[in-house]
């Protein structure tokens, strides 16, 4: 095989503002793997808060690339993985997962088959995606709220985290009045006290938030649990959950565990940690990093596993160079072509 690397620039249509940070562009490093006549692509995003930087992946691959081209074929490898060989240790989970994803694309389109066929599903995946609001005026989120409902959002998250709680609570009820019959999550991204949040999520459970992702900051596991315990509102781990033992240690602790690609090193790690949380009450959400098409299809063919899905990243770029994956009508859908079943869209570089 024959790897080969470049760099997109992501913008976003609008900054994104979460409690910690505001993003309003990413890079995204491609990498593309050729073998007889055909590719296979995966992408990994820059990452301040994974501590990602651009320089960091393109060393991270650089040293990947003797192995990836020793390799005779992508099916061995792809088989090893699913196997729990460590095949790609040392480097970043982001960069595991885009060399994954570049090995099972290559392999379906080598095979004929979509991805999800290769990961044990039959049929191909579709759900419902949430669709994140940032912290904004209530206004402005109403606004937001009704344009994604009408466009067919049936999930809606919003972030929270701003200094002053009633402007989170003013925004959740605008985007309730706004959007009546649409599902809310909410999202403080480790903002809050655990004080903080056992006197606010009452009052969003009032306003029909139906769950919580990382309500407190990470690092404490017990705390975590013991305000699930009392929560009235499922609470999802995120920030807390980045590896298989992290959410072997939350199993049956909280309500869901939010699993990234780029945060547990991608499609197979998912999948260990599905079976880990298998039949311990603890559920399984999917989400991403703001990203295009390609670094969102992997977990697309994933679907089936989880019971919440926030698979939006490609949704909130000005342009994705990518498309297969829908999600604009608030289903995302994995795609019945070979590989991953994404191909570069017009305006982008094949």
């Amino acid at each position: 095989m024959r790897m080969e690397t470049r760099t997109v620039r992501l913008r976003l249509a609008e900054p994104l503002r979460i409690s910690r940070s505001v993003t309003a562009a990413r890079d995204a490093v491609v990498v593309t793997l050729r073998q007889d006549g055909l590719s296979g692509a995966g992408e990994v995003v820059s990452s301040h808060y994974l501590g990602l930087p651009t320089e960091l992946i393109h060393r991270q691959l650089a040293s990947a690339r003797p192995l990836i081209e020793a390799m005779a074929a992508p099916e061995a490898a792809v088989e090893q993985l699913g196997n729990g060989t460590a095949l790609l240790a040392g480097l970043a989970p982001g960069v595991t997962a885009a060399l994954e994803a570049a090995l099972l694309d290559l392999a379906g389109r080598r095979a004929g088959r979509p991805a999800y066929r290769l990961l044990g599903a039959a049929a191909a995946p579709a759900a419902a995606t949430a669709r994140t609001i940032g912290i904004t005026a209530p206004a402005r989120a109403a606004a937001l709220a009704i344009r994604l409902a009408a466009a067919g959002f049936t999930v809606l998250k919003v972030k929270a985290g701003a200094a002053d709680p009633a402007e989170d609570l003013a925004r959740v009820g605008a985007v309730r009045a706004a959007a009546p019959s649409a599902r809310l999550l909410l999202d403080p991204n480790g903002a809050w006290s655990v004080a903080r949040a056992r006197e606010l999520l009452p009052r969003f459970a009032a306003l029909g938030v139906s769950a919580v992702e990382q309500p407190i900051a990470p690092g404490d596991h017990d705390a975590l649990a013991a305000l699930a315990a009392d929560s009235p509102l499922p609470v999802i781990a995120d920030e807390d959950a980045v590896s298989r033992r992290d959410a072997v240690r939350l199993a049956g602790r909280v309500h869901g565990v939010n699993v990234k690609l780029a945060k547990c090193g991608g499609v197979f790690a998912a999948l260990r940690i599905c079976e880990a949380l298998r039949g311990s009450g603890t559920e399984v959400m999917l989400g991403c990093l703001t990203a295009s098409s390609l670094g969102i299809a992997p977990a697309v063919h994933l679907v089936d596993r989880a019971r919440w899905v926030d698979l939006d990243g490609h949704l909130l770029l000005a342009h994705d160079p990518w498309q297969g994956i829908g999600g604009a009508d608030g289903t995302v859908r994995a795609s019945d072509r070979a590989g991953l079943g994404v191909r570069p869209t017009t305006r982008a570089r094949a």
